[in-house]
């Protein structure tokens, strides 16, 4: 990749504006430390230090483009109740806009509490209620995309299965970006790979590619297939220009309409945490594409935004400098990831699931 080419990009993610749709997230930390086991169950004692909250899920993505420049508008629904209250609180402390969020009072705000222990998640646990949003919820979720969606680059669909991201939604967004040529972006959920037919593009990891391809059903769901054929049987399948596949430590894969395969190897010099890699990676491929930049340099750049992210712990972004300073490394990418021992968290693209 030429650099003058990828710094005039990312330079560009100032000019750049992305709408972000989906399920918005409590995300808390509680750190401390173990010294012993303890004597009802053999479980370990953590004795808490600190704790700290974060806008999570959809939320996330848009961090991840606030950090790196970009505008952002997210929209999406928290309860009103205290971690509702708490959640657009973080937002404000971190800048992220309010404007898209909708509140109601039937539904608990979603809520991620992870216990982390010299550097590794002990356990998490989740308060949430999953069932599809009301009639009224996505009413005004879709009242709020049509008044911004001439002004933004694209959209992201930020798809945790927690009730916002459904067929009548992604309908109702893929009729207005065909109408203002807007990209849309899906970070994917793997029971819902059928709603997204006619998106732009998806962001599956490796599990969500083929269990979202078994989904389907008939001959394509069958064992045994290749990486390559799985990428291109959902290129098919969904009527997508592009499907951007990540392979953890084994990099990434582009499948374009038409195009041949590309392979990126990973950038990653250790891992430490994969929360959130994911929405890191949708968030700078959106950004990219906003930005002028072709499908291979934006998979390319969001490659090396990953390969930062899981060097650091908890759900985290980057910045444009760390980004920009990628370049010249990534010139040299090692074939490998020095992979820590893993955590108890299960990940997905698109953070933990």
């Amino acid at each position: 990749m030429n650099r003058s080419r990828l710094m005039n990009v990312v330079q560009n993610f100032r000019k750049a504006k992305i709408l972000v749709v989906g399920d918005f997230i409590l995300d808390q930390f509680i750190w401390g430390q173990v010294n012993r086991i303890s004597p009802e169950a053999p479980v370990p004692v953590v004795q808490v230090k600190r704790e700290s909250y974060m806008p999570g899920g959809a939320l996330n993505v848009a961090q991840n483009i606030l950090t790196l420049g970009g505008t952002v508008m997210p929209c999406g629904v928290v309860g009103r109740d205290l971690f509702g209250r708490m959640l657009v609180k973080v937002m404000k402390k971190h800048a992220v806009d309010t404007g898209g969020v909708v509140y109601d009072a039937s539904r608990p705000t979603t809520q991620k509490t992870r216990i982390i222990a010299h550097s590794q998640q002990v356990v998490r646990f989740d308060r949430e209620d999953a069932k599809d949003i009301s009639a009224l919820d996505l009413e005004r979720i879709l009242k709020y995309i049509q008044k911004k969606i001439q002004d933004v680059g694209g959209v992201i669909l930020e798809d945790y299965g927690k009730g916002v991201v459904g067929p009548v939604l992604i309908r109702e967004i893929l009729k207005l970006a065909k109408k203002y040529k807007k990209f849309v972006l899906v970070d994917p959920k793997e029971k819902h790979f059928p709603y997204y037919k006619g998106v732009t593009a998806i962001t599956p990891n490796r599990k969500e590619a083929c269990g979202g391809l078994a989904v389907f059903g008939g001959a394509d769901s069958r064992d045994g297939l290749s990486i390559d054929e799985v990428g291109e049987r959902l290129l098919k399948r969904l009527k997508s220009q592009m499907v951007l596949m990540t392979l953890g430590e084994e990099g990434m894969v582009l499948f374009e309409k038409n195009q041949k395969v590309v392979r990126i190897p990973t950038a990653a010099k250790e891992v430490f945490d994969v929360s959130g890699a994911g929405d890191t990676v949708i968030a700078v491929f959106a950004l990219c594409l906003a930005s002028g930049a072709r499908a291979r340099e934006a998979a390319y750049i969001s490659n090396l935004a990953a390969g930062i992210v899981v060097g650091k712990l908890g759900t985290a972004t980057v910045s444009r400098e760390e980004l920009i300073r990628s370049f010249s490394e990534g010139e040299r990418q090692p074939e490998r990831a020095a992979v820590r021992p893993p955590t108890s968290k299960q990940p997905r693209a698109g953070g933990a699931g």
